[in-house]
């Protein structure tokens, strides 16, 4: 695979993540999130694109600080889009 494949499978796969807790309803806060920005006036496909990036911040911390998911570090990174973290 090359590298664009790898970042594309790597979005794919976080986009449905979100997909999935969107689904679920668990947890509720990424439904509010998704409410919240389609109220300003962002598309659907952007807003779980940009909620994929949060996820992918969080991962990413998570690994690095060889630490457990930090579902309140999650919240707070989805409830300040559309900025986005420092790390995206």
């Amino acid at each position: 695979m090359s590298e664009q494949e790898d970042e594309d499978f790597a979005q794919d796969t976080l986009s449905q993540a979100i997909e999935n807790q969107l689904e679920a309803g668990e947890p509720a806060f990424v439904q509010s999130v998704l409410n919240k920005l389609t109220l300003v006036g962002y598309e659907r496909d952007e807003i779980i694109e940009l909620m994929a990036l949060v996820l992918a911040d969080e991962i990413d911390s998570m690994l690095r600080e060889d630490r457990s998911f930090d579902l309140a570090r999650y919240e707070q990174g989805l409830r300040a889009l559309p900025e986005l973290p420092a790390q995206a």
